[in-house]
């Protein structure tokens, strides 16, 4: 490999190799290039930025290393699975041209800020910033069960959070977001600020940027490798398949349009393959249908299930729900996450909004509207406590509720009590089965 294919192939961008090369653009010419000769060669935006930045991180006194130069010991690098995202501002060229640089820079920073919180609240490891473009890495540096779907669920976050941030024109900005999912190397950082650049090699980085190039406007699009990932957690639209330049195979591509109101991580998964036959276990189920007989006679069941991972214990709870479809009876599910632990009644917002039957493009008006009917269906006691739910669900009430000024802990202590009251008026229309799966991973004010 040639000194400038290495060190290309060191910012993931091997792919460029054979048109410097033609171009007789070697390692000592390299520190003269600028943008302009970048986009004559035919060098994407969002590369031609990671290039000059790396070119700039070189010593003034020494051409850059050949990759021999800079390699690390095979011992200390580590293959692993990731997913990794790539958000670009639509249209970046045409703001840099049409705004002034100051305000430019707002919009930057606004952009960057924005996608940071997103990412890393769903998980997500902000790898690089590249102005107009961001790199995020989900299974990295720790690994995650539900990295992908926690990608995608970011890569939606980013859409709509990044769609209210309004341009000096008040037109609101639009990103374009790509997702791949692969196995790559990880080496120990190099350096300082060209660090993160270099520290994850393969195919899959470079998919997921010419992927986000192919999306339209404010949408998500994502690889075969994350879409067999999801089960039937998001509803996806296929594009067809793709010959992607750098990329040996066509790459078959998917636009995410949404995701579906399922009740578990287990529920999105056995959507898309038929389980198979209930074998053993009668024990516990018996147990199970005992607690459940006792419930409905009014005399209140708690069941702890617990066991290794991959055992069988929401299989069980499919069982049991299975056999008791002929009970009337309200069935609330709240499902624990790994990425918060410590975000405040997270399991208990997201079943409310499930139940709710909220969408994503559902303005404050309309979710109060449902809101207020779901509350209704358990009574007018529940009903009476509609601003409390609709802080919790941080939804603008707009002077729709008498403004009360409380405390953060007293907030807090009446918000208990009325999801506990909420919870009590439906067992009095009927008997409820609560579940809460992957437990280990509560919140503490849900633990509450």
């Amino acid at each position: 490999m040639s000194g400038i294919s290495a060190w290309l192939d060191g910012l993931g961008l091997g792919n460029y190799a054979t048109i410097f090369v033609e171009n007789a653009i070697d390692l000592d010419v390299l520190p003269d290039l600028n943008e302009t000769d970048l986009e004559r060669l035919g060098v994407a935006l969002g590369h031609r930025k990671r290039i000059l930045r790396a070119i700039a991180a070189l010593p003034r006194d020494a051409s850059p290393p050949a990759s021999s130069d800079v390699a690390t010991p095979e011992s200390e690098t580590e293959r692993r699975h990731l997913t990794v995202l790539f958000c670009d501002i639509v249209g970046s060229t045409e703001l840099a041209v049409q705004l002034d640089p100051e305000d430019l820079s707002g919009v930057i920073r606004r952009f960057q800020a924005t996608c940071t919180i997103i990412i890393t609240h769903n998980g997500g490891y902000v790898a690089r910033l590249m102005g107009d473009g961001i790199l995020a890495y989900f299974g990295y540096p720790h690994a995650h069960e539900d990295d992908a779907e926690s990608a995608v669920r970011a890569g939606l976050d980013l859409v709509a959070k990044v769609g209210q941030l309004l341009l000096p024109s008040n037109e609101p900005l639009k990103v374009r977001v790509g997702i791949a999912t692969g196995l790559v190397i990880v080496r120990p950082t190099i350096g300082e600020r060209s660090a993160q650049e270099q520290a994850v090699f393969g195919e899959t980085p470079n998919l997921a940027d010419r992927l986000q190039s192919l999306a339209p406007p404010n949408s998500v699009v994502i690889a075969k490798s994350t879409r067999d990932l999801l089960g039937e957690g998001f509803v996806c639209e296929q594009l067809g398949s793709y010959e992607i330049k750098g990329i040996s195979e066509p790459v078959t591509v998917c636009r995410i349009t949404g995701e579906r109101a399922v009740e578990s991580r287990f529920d999105a998964r056995r959507r898309s393959a038929k389980l198979t036959r209930f074998v053993g276990r009668q024990h516990e189920l018996q147990q199970l249908l005992e607690s459940w007989a006792q419930a409905k006679e009014g005399d209140g069941q708690v069941v702890l299930l617990c066991g290794e991972p991959g055992i069988g214990k929401s299989r069980i709870a499919v069982a049991l729900f299975d056999l008791i479809t002929g009970d009337p009876h309200i069935t609330m599910r709240i499902q624990c996450s790994s990425h918060h632990t410590r975000s405040p009644f997270y399991p208990v917002i997201r079943q409310l909004s499930r139940a709710a039957g909220f969408e994503r493009e559902d303005g404050p008006e309309v979710k109060l509207e449902k809101l207020e009917a779901m509350l209704s269906s358990a009574g007018q006691a529940s009903l009476a406590n509609a601003a409390l739910f609709a802080a919790l669900l941080s939804i603008p009430s707009a002077g729709r509720y008498p403004a009360v000024e409380l405390t953060p802990q007293r907030r807090k202590d009446l918000t208990i009590a009325a999801l506990i009251r909420y919870l009590g008026d439906l067992a009095g229309t009927q008997p409820v089965l609560f579940i809460c799966e992957d437990a280990h991973w509560i919140d503490p004010t849900t633990i509450e």
